[in-house]
């Protein structure tokens, strides 16, 4: 039953990414149908009975493994990026992700051991919600990796590079010499094929920026050997919504019917993409790479500011998931 489950689920998770890749809801659609394969593996009819207490312990420990091995890994990570990225609060998500699953841990194992009513209340109330943000960080983690790999078209009229900030207020930093370096390599296979695309740098300038973002993209791009007239600034944007309805303008303008790319870092692809959807870009968006050590944090960032995006539904949900693990340990 569950295969056939998974195998439907699958189904509509595939069509509704050849419909259109962007949605939030194909993350969920591929968590659910990779939980049912693997509950599926465990409830076999034709193989011997297998005692559901003993499944639900051998995942509860599995699971229990494989978060406490997660803390230790992200707290190294944080570790890390304090050390070649200084002690900024932004810098510090990882080493902080990695103890609070770690003291979410010791509330479970202290619950269990039912010394505290207290705890215990405290641990049923906040373990649904835990389990349900895990789960959309999972769907969220593995679309995000999926959707970086998904074809894409070989020729678009535009390609849209978005800015981030700029180190000493004047120079491109390397996450956004990515990004350009990974624009011009579509400007120039583009090219090659004898149609090249205009390139739409797109940043304004921050109050600690010495000029907009965009101008000093197209300096890069000039210099790295785009020619000049290929290049299109969009220098009033403050943000990823405000780099996408800008950009969106300026593209219309020249050609209403537009089909294009829009570059950023492999962490902020998924992010990008449901922010372009929102604002009706017709692209879509593509990943250049990134520090391996800084694309943990950078990922959870970007998952807290999507989940925060539909908070009502979010934070409702996990009320009531927390409620009901009240009643169900009473």
């Amino acid at each position: 039953m569950f295969t056939y489950a998974a195998a439907l689920v699958f189904l509509v998770f595939c069509v509704r990414v050849v419909l259109d890749p962007r949605r939030f809801s194909n993350a969920v659609l591929l968590g659910i149908t990779v939980a049912l394969v693997s509950v599926s593996a465990f409830v076999r009819p034709e193989g011997p009975p297998v005692s559901l207490r003993t499944t639900a312990l051998a995942a509860c420990a599995l699971l229990a493994l494989g978060a406490l091995a997660l803390a230790f890994a992200l707290m190294a990570n944080g570790v890390k990026m304090v050390r070649k990225e200084g002690r900024r609060p932004g810098n510090l998500l990882t080493l902080v992700t990695g103890l609070a699953i770690l003291g979410f841990l010791a509330l479970l194992g202290t619950a269990l051991a039912g010394r505290s009513t207290a705890l215990v209340r405290v641990a049923a109330f906040s373990a649904p919600p835990v389990g349900y943000v895990s789960f959309l960080f999972l769907c969220f983690l593995g679309y995000a990796l999926l959707y970086g790999r998904l074809p894409r078209r070989r020729n678009v009229d535009f390609v849209v590079v978005l800015g981030c900030g700029l180190v000493g207020g004047s120079r491109v930093g390397r996450l956004l010499a990515n990004r350009l370096d990974r624009a011009r390599r579509l400007y120039e296979a583009q090219a090659a094929r004898g149609n090249p695309p205009l390139l739409v740098t797109s940043g304004g300038q921050g109050d600690d920026e010495e000029l907009p973002e965009a101008d000093a993209m197209a300096s890069h791009l000039v210099a790295a050997g785009v020619p000049e007239d290929r290049i299109l600034r969009e220098d009033r944007s403050r943000d990823t919504e405000e780099n996408l309805l800008l950009s969106k303008a300026i593209m219309q303008e020249l050609k209403p019917e537009y089909r294009c790319l829009v570059v950023t870092n492999n962490f902020h692809v998924l992010r990008a993409a449901l922010t372009a959807r929102r604002t009706g870009v017709r692209g879509q968006v593509v990943g250049a790479p990134t520090a391996r050590y800084f694309w943990p944090g950078a990922t959870i960032r970007e998952f807290v500011a999507v989940f925060l995006h539909y908070a009502k539904t979010n934070l409702g949900i996990c009320l009531v998931l927390g409620l009901l693990g009240l009643v169900a340990f009473r």
